[in-house]
């Protein structure tokens, strides 16, 4: 009976300075139903004429504000995505730096007419406001896919997918902000939470929420919750506070406590502004100061210390899934999933490490 022993052939192969390769074992070449992996990975024939017939897919990302730099990196994620499946991306949205809704549905209105449309991804931080939207694509045949803020009460919501950080992820910021204050040896005092309702935003709202229930949860925990004033208002969605003014609003918000040492804000229009709040008011790294996104107004307060913390949303996943989503819905068939796409707790020691890819 012939043997051979091919790892001691490989053995004297190398002391000869030859290379040697091992034969791959437990490979799968096709599948159990006879096709091949190869054959089946190809786009279907049919796909770049879906909807529109013109020989490309277009999609349409629209968002409820393009002008503050939170979106940039979700519009980044939708164009790498449209290049891998060659398809065009539309990228639109309110011109405004503060949330607009407002604006967002005017231009929603506008694409859904669009006949070279193929398929719509939009922000929905208004509850309520999308259902006509989402009617008037369905009706033309153009699959929706919705990001970034959620509307749990959307028309179809279960046949629609979703791409966003689920505002439970705000709890992050407030455990942070109790080990903050332990860390300070900071025993007492004033925990202020500003945002403003009428921005609309339900996402946000929620955000503070949690980030309270956080705080106060944290430091019952320590047996310290009664040495300190947590407020985010009556309702617990946030101090009110003008959106149109939110540095001097916070300002306010500090001399008239006069006891603050920490404070959490939930979006991109609370947080720079409570930055500034900060560092005007001779507060730079005595108080613990959350806030949520990261922008470049947000890195610089990080880098100054105006700011102790800050959650990311990895946005860029918030352009891209959603289109690759589309795509699977359109090429395959896939049923609309979605993705949570989690929080990034980044300081002045991890600042230096975001956007390098511009994913943040």
């Amino acid at each position: 009976m012939r043997r051979s022993f091919p790892l001691a052939a490989c053995a004297a192969a190398l002391l000869l300075g030859a290379p040697c390769a091992f034969a791959q074992s437990g490979g799968v070449e096709k599948a159990v139903g006879g096709y091949s992996f190869e054959a089946a990975a190809k786009e279907a024939p049919t796909t770049k004429d879906f909807h529109s017939a013109d020989g490309h897919l277009t999609f349409a990302i629209v968002t409820h504000t393009a002008g503050n730099g939170f979106f940039d990196p979700v519009y980044v994620g939708a164009t790498a995505a449209g290049n891998l499946i060659g398809a065009k991306i539309l990228l639109l949205g309110s011109e405004s730096p503060t949330d607009d809704p407002a604006r967002e549905i005017e231009i929603l209105n506008q694409i859904v007419q669009d006949p070279t449309i193929d398929g719509l991804i939009m922000t929905t931080p208004q509850v309520g406001a999308y259902n006509d939207i989402v009617k008037a694509a369905e009706a033309k045949g153009i699959p929706v896919a919705t990001t970034n803020s959620f509307d749990a009460t959307i028309l179809d919501r279960s046949g629609i997918s979703h791409t966003g950080q689920d505002a439970s992820a705000a709890a992050i910021a407030g455990e942070a902000l109790v080990k903050c204050l332990a860390d300070k040896g900071i025993e007492k005092g004033s925990i202020v939470l500003p945002s403003s309702t009428a921005m609309g935003n339900i996402e946000v709202n929620n955000r503070v929420t949690s980030a309270f229930n956080a705080i106060v949860k944290g430091l019952k925990a320590a047996g310290k919750l009664d040495a300190f004033k947590v407020d985010a208002g009556p309702e617990n969605t946030g101090i009110d506070t003008n959106p149109n003014d939110p540095v001097n609003g916070i300002v306010t918000l500090f001399e008239s406590r006069g006891d603050v040492v920490g404070a959490f804000a939930g979006n991109n229009v609370f947080t720079p502004a409570l930055a500034k709040a900060v560092a005007q008011t001779g507060k730079t790294g005595k108080i613990c100061a959350y806030g949520f996104d990261l922008g470049p107004a947000q890195q610089d307060a990080l880098k100054s210390g105006d700011l102790t913390g800050a959650l990311g949303q990895q946005p860029f996943l918030q352009g891209f899934y959603p289109v690759m989503q589309l795509y699977l819905q359109i090429d395959r068939g896939i049923s609309a999933a979605n993705l949570d796409t989690r929080a990034q707790l980044v300081t002045k020691e991890t600042v230096s490490k975001v956007g390098k890819r511009f994913e943040n």
